[in-house]
């Protein structure tokens, strides 16, 4: 990182916010999420192995498709501007999206559970774009597949037990020296990816197909989710910024 004072105002405090972000992204999962993860990992074993294999191909094609799509999804990297200036964007982009995604939950989670369904391949989208589009906002090239494979940790880690998300820190952490990535997206384990975020958000959306309170459960944890993924890639992308990559 560079030296505290060579940095403006604004830098040191986001680095001092990043700082304690970091703390949680490394912090050992407690007694109760180690007890949630094994529960979560019987009930998956339960589940047969076709429907792990449908999911796991719905997740990835949705996702793909989303960041390898046309150019409305793929924006230009921002240049020429300082970080509060990106990041004052980047709020901008997240407060568009958070309320999105709310909108859209309230609308799938007030139409039973057929609409509710459709909720999960929209949300996901809605996701992935906002992360594009921060992306583009701190600099980077989404065409780029390092970048597309950047967004998705920043995904995991925000959508991830707290053991799992400790592995994914540490390989953003050291992004630029890191030298196990998969070659493209196609190489990437779909699979954890798949099982991490549907553990992370099923009893939520599940709550979400409850008749009369459905609406309003989309809105609220589709409004929260969002923007608690808007502020992990702001100190994904923090992160980067202070270590020069």
């Amino acid at each position: 990182m560079a030296l505290l004072n060579q940095l403006s105002r604004y830098e040191k405090e986001a680095a001092m916010d990043m700082r304690i972000w970091q703390q949680k992204m490394q912090r050992k999962p407690s007694l109760r999420a180690r007890v949630s993860k094994k529960l979560q990992t019987r009930i998956n074993s339960y589940i047969p192995e076709k429907v792990h294999e449908v999911v796991t191909a719905a997740i990835r094609e949705t996702v793909k498709g989303m960041m390898t799509g046309a150019g409305l999804i793929n924006p230009p990297p921002l240049t020429g501007i300082d970080l509060e200036g990106r990041e004052e964007q980047a709020r901008g982009k997240i407060k568009l999206y958070k309320n999105t995604a709310a909108a859209e939950g309230a609308i799938t989670g007030a139409g039973g559970i057929l609409l509710g369904l459709a909720d999960f391949p929209l949300w996901l989208s809605i996701k992935m774009k906002m992360l594009l589009e921060i992306a583009a906002v701190y600099g980077y090239d989404v065409r780029d597949t390092r970048e597309r494979l950047y967004i998705l940790g920043i995904f995991q880690l925000c959508f991830s037990s707290q053991q799992h998300r400790n592995l994914v820190y540490q390989k953003l952490a050291s992004w630029a020296s890191a030298p196990e990535l998969p070659e493209d997206l196609n190489s990437l384990d779909w699979r954890t990816f798949q099982q991490e975020y549907r553990d992370y958000i099923d009893l939520a959306k599940l709550l979400q197909l409850v008749p009369g309170i459905g609406a309003v459960v989309g809105a609220y944890v589709n409004h929260r989710l969002t923007d608690h993924l808007g502020e992990t890639a702001m100190n994904a992308y923090r992160l980067r910024y202070f270590s020069g990559n």
